[in-house]
């Protein structure tokens, strides 16, 4: 009689996590450079000599968070089960209408802009009402897929990065300045 194997316990392999949310990001339609231009659009009145290289390098930080990777997975996979109506009906029918009342996705998204502090929340709320570039997109409901997490995610992340920048660039001016900076690492 053969044996049963024994189970490997289980192991996170955080470069295959990253590695799935940029490549969710991607296969769903979101790019980083959309991100990006989102968070130019945020940053640019305060910092006009932002580039978009810094942009970029900031939503890529970003998603280097593994709190951030949980949100965005969790977020696309909850879309592509309501796409594919694998859901329980009640649930299937609020995701899949974007219910109003129905504010789990927001939820995920503040999981997400929590990371970055108050700033962040702010940016994510203006750029939720405002749906600007990449997120009047994910939000157009005669398009097809279901983004009814994935544009609240992209619209975290963009509000995130640019929480990033509007930290580090503070630092940048105490430092030139001659003030002593805090040490963090967000």
């Amino acid at each position: 009689m053969d044996q049963p194997k024994e189970k490997v316990p289980y192991s996170l392999n955080s470069k295959k996590v990253a590695d799935a949310t940029k490549h969710w990001l991607q296969k769903r339609g979101v790019t980083i450079d959309e991100i990006a231009e989102l968070v130019m659009m945020l940053q640019r009145k305060y910092y006009p000599n932002l580039t978009m290289e810094e942009c970029v390098h900031n939503v890529e930080q970003v998603l280097s968070k593994r709190e951030v990777q949980n949100a965005v997975l969790t977020g696309i996979q909850l879309d592509i089960l309501a796409e594919q109506e694998l859901l329980i009906p009640e649930l299937q029918d609020m995701i899949s209408n974007d219910e109003g009342l129905y504010g789990v996705d927001e939820i995920l998204a503040f999981s997400i802009v929590n990371v970055y502090g108050s700033i962040g929340f702010t940016n994510y709320g203006y750029v939720d009402k405002l749906k600007p570039g990449v997120l009047d997109r994910l939000n157009d409901k005669s398009l097809g897929p279901c983004n009814t997490f994935l544009d609240d995610i992209v619209g975290a992340v963009a509000a995130s990065a640019s929480s990033r920048i509007a930290h580090r660039k503070q630092a940048e001016r105490e430092v030139e300045i001659g003030e002593d900076v805090a040490d963090g690492d967000k």
